[in-house]
């Protein structure tokens, strides 16, 4: 297929992938670069690629006027532990989903996905409810266990069992023969060879809870504890209006780390969304 490609033939296909990617890079190279500009000069009309004059004091700016730093270490702290915590329950879920046979399983196994179906909007009222109880309200604690056990586990939970469906079942009646049990099994043998659908789970999940944003609004209230897209809408001017260069500036060092695990991760996450079934 490679070699039956003309040179000429590969330069145009490449150059139609370009053409079509520019709707996608734009917008972020607009951030970035809009992030060095001043005010007046962002919304110039045709848009400019590149600032005339590159001021790097919005980034400054985003430190002065909010505690930045503190609220990138929160949404750090709750994205890995969120994604720790789902990793843990969908993989033993979806395991157990897979290879352990119970009356009612697939009854079950549909009511869980029915998760999926409720919008975070309808619970929101029940949960904050249900944490001002236990005095947790202007905490972090709703932000790690509604999503560990909510929505993303639930489709993390479905990753995870096609993956440990597709897997031979041999392998284990190999193992139970080695006198392994079905702990042994899950951590020895399973468990490894779930790495590409892990990674797909784990890509999933860190960018659910990186950009979380309603949870936040309601059950955050104090500056230091907000993260980063509650943040985002602080940075504005005495009068109320936004602060347009350094919101880009905020929103360019909240977008980066991301974009960096993705271009790393992306060739695993593409392995286990095909190893799982749901490649298009």
């Amino acid at each position: 297929m490679r070699d039956s490609l003309s040179p000429r033939a590969k330069v145009g296909i490449y150059g139609l992938l370009c053409l079509l990617s520019i709707p996608f890079v734009f917008p972020t190279w607009w951030m970035v670069t809009s992030s060095f500009k001043p005010i007046a000069e962002i919304f110039v009309f045709p848009p400019a690629l590149v600032p005339r004059a590159i001021d790097p004091s919005s980034y400054s700016k985003v430190f002065e006027l909010q505690p930045f730093a503190q609220q990138y270490f929160n949404s750090a702290y709750i994205a890995a532990i969120v994604t720790l915590g789902t990793i843990a329950v969908a993989s033993l879920a979806g395991y157990a989903f897979a290879r352990i046979r119970f009356p009612g399983q697939n009854l079950l196994f549909m009511f869980v996905l029915l998760g999926l179906l409720i919008p975070a909007e309808v619970t929101i009222v029940p949960l904050f409810r249900f944490f001002l109880k236990l005095d947790l309200i202007n905490t972090h604690w709703p932000l790690i266990l509604v999503p560990i056990f909510g929505a993303p586990s639930v489709f993390a939970t479905f990753v995870m069992r096609q993956f440990f469906i597709s897997l031979p079942v041999e392998l284990e009646d190999a193992a139970r023969i080695d006198g392994l049990g079905r702990v042994r099994i899950f951590w020895y043998i399973a468990l490894p060879l779930a790495r590409p659908a892990l990674a797909a789970v784990a890509i999933f999940t860190f960018l659910h809870s990186w950009n979380l944003y309603l949870e936040p609004i309601v059950f955050l209230s104090s500056t230091e504890k907000f993260t980063l897209p509650q943040a985002l809408t602080q940075f504005v001017d005495a009068y109320g209006g936004p602060m347009w260069n350094v919101q880009l500036a905020a929103a360019t060092l909240t977008a980066f780390p991301v974009l960096v695990v993705f271009v790393i991760a992306q060739r695993h996450f593409i392995e286990g969304l095909a190893h799982t079934g749901l490649k298009g």
